[in-house]
């Protein structure tokens, strides 16, 4: 290759990830070029659960008024038995910002990103190119160079050190680990998701909670977004080790209470998925997990890294958290092989034991009886101060 010589490290990756690591570079003193493979950064409509291990994060990124102005504060996360409504658990959320140092807060995913680019742009250390595919990379006598593809052709490049913070899919896991073993497969869950009207919502679903509705192979997550403006729906169906052979990228109300087997829920359950004849598909693929994530200078974060199924919603937490690990790494000047092995050394165990118990969570979610019946007994019984505190190691 012909490199054109640069002291930057690269983000391959401009979601809500990669723009956290740019900043906490940046912050760290390192200059950042952000790099996008399309041709202009913007989030599907979707809603975001960012816990106080992530807001504490960003607050720490000098955020908090963005944060506040743009995210909805729940009061409590409410577990419900999907068959009847019955309320299994309230998990009280008030005083959070006061135990963990932030809020649970509940975001329009492209309000968070659009915060995170605004404060990205302003920052004279980030430079960001859209229509930028990184694609192969290779280090000789300890330079990096990088293939990065766009409209006009491919560029070859020199940089200080390669994030690939690129997705589930991502291109430079593939490069960095060349090996079919690794490839995305399918967890077994889709999810379908819909943004709806708050005055479609029933009246006793539009209250400022997170509620958690729990069925057999399948459950249902929804609370508010932008002042209550609208509901963010999800309804994830277990379908089987393989993706199923119908690809339809939306269902009415009705088809989704079948796929559900939600047919005979709680009314008001049945009510919040029947009324809306617009739920998008999004199967939910995962990845091995990995032994290292670092190869010299290069390394990855977020879903290119570990990515994980949504049932503690963790998903842009972990890559948050994965964002200031890589800026405390940098400390002291350090080279980035030397910055992404401390990084790696202080994410790896954490970012994989959540993985875990996410996947541990899915199955909690989704039982069937008799382990339902248990489960539901045990949540009654240790209340709902208890069940955060059975999550609390996730938040301090």
């Amino acid at each position: 290759m012909s490199p054109s010589a640069s002291d930057a490290v690269v983000v391959a990756g401009a979601g809500i990830g990669g723009l956290a690591a740019a900043l906490c570079l940046a912050r760290a003193g390192k200059r950042v070029a952000l790099f996008e493979k399309a041709p202009k950064i913007e989030e599907v409509g979707a809603g975001l659960q960012i816990a106080p291990n992530a807001g504490r994060i960003l607050q720490g990124l000098g955020l908090s008024a963005a944060l506040d102005a743009n995210s909805l504060l729940p009061e409590s996360i409410i577990i419900r038995r999907a068959t009847d409504g019955a309320e299994l658990s309230r998990m009280p959320l008030a005083g959070a910002r006061e135990r963990f140092g932030a809020p649970f807060r509940l975001f329009h995913r492209a309000d968070l990103q659009n915060l995170l680019l605004d404060a990205a742009r302003a920052s004279e250390k980030i430079a960001i190119r859209t229509d930028a595919r990184v694609g192969d990379f290779e280090e000789e006598d300890g330079k990096l160079f990088l293939r990065v593809h766009g409209s006009a052709g491919p560029e070859d490049i020199e940089a200080a050190g390669l994030i690939g913070a690129d997705g589930v899919r991502s291109s430079v896991r593939a490069f960095l680990f060349r090996d079919e073993r690794d490839a995305p497969f399918y967890s077994g869950c889709t999810a379908w998701r819909a943004l709806l009207p708050a005055e479609t919502v029933p009246t006793a679903l539009r209250a400022k909670e997170v509620n958690l509705w729990l069925g057999r192979g399948a459950h249902v997550v929804h609370y508010p977004l932008r002042g209550g403006e609208i509901v963010n729906a999800v309804v994830i169906v277990e379908d089987g080790e393989v993706e199923p052979a119908s690809n339809e990228p939306m269902r009415d109300g009705p088809s989704l209470l079948e796929a559900a087997d939600f047919e005979r829920c709680a009314p008001q359950l049945r009510d919040l998925i029947a009324s809306h004849d617009s739920w998008r598909r999004w199967p939910l693929w995962i990845r091995p997990a990995l032994r290292s994530w670092t190869r010299g200078a290069v390394t990855l974060l977020g879903d290119a890294a570990h990515p994980m199924v949504p049932f503690l919603a963790q998903g842009a937490a972990q890559a948050i958290e994965d964002a200031e690990a890589l800026g405390q790494a940098f400390a002291g000047g350090a080279s980035a092989a030397a910055a992404f092995a401390r990084y790696e050394g202080a994410r790896l165990s954490r970012a994989t034991a959540v993985q875990t118990a996410s996947r541990r969570q899915g199955r909690f979610a989704h039982a069937g009886f008799p382990l339902a019946q248990a489960r539901d007994a045990v949540m009654s019984l240790i209340g709902g101060r208890g069940m955060l505190e059975r999550n609390a190691w996730l938040y301090r």
